[in-house]
């Protein structure tokens, strides 16, 4: 295991932007326990910044491998970007409700 903290934290932020912010193989690849790199994040904020903009960043790299296989006319991620960006036009496979209340309420069925 790394003992340098500083020097753990580098090598874990470089796997982490390696693999895209996959945890599990970003610890294998920099030699940090999994525990380790959670605490890292709960004592210091700055790493976990770090961490957050590397997850962004693979969302934009991923999210740009979308829309290039969408140019190419590719059929299944049309229908995921609308299911996923366009559910406000009724692009949706099921109804979903989101409830932020926790109140009482009753259904009556007409026939």
């Amino acid at each position: 295991m790394v003992r340098d903290t500083q020097d753990g934290k580098k090598k874990m932020l470089e796997a982490l932007e390696y693999n895209l912010g996959i945890v599990s193989t970003s610890c294998l690849n920099s030699d940090v326990s999994r525990a380790t790199h959670y605490r890292w994040l709960q004592e210091d904020p700055e790493y976990k910044a770090q961490v957050q903009d590397i997850h962004e960043a693979a969302i934009d790299f991923v999210e740009s491998k979308l829309y290039e296989k969408i140019k190419e006319k590719d059929t299944a991620s049309i229908i995921f970007h609308l299911k996923t960006k366009a559910k406000h036009r009724g692009y949706i496979e099921r109804q979903q409700v989101e409830v932020t209340d926790a109140k009482e309420f009753t259904v009556k069925v007409i026939e």
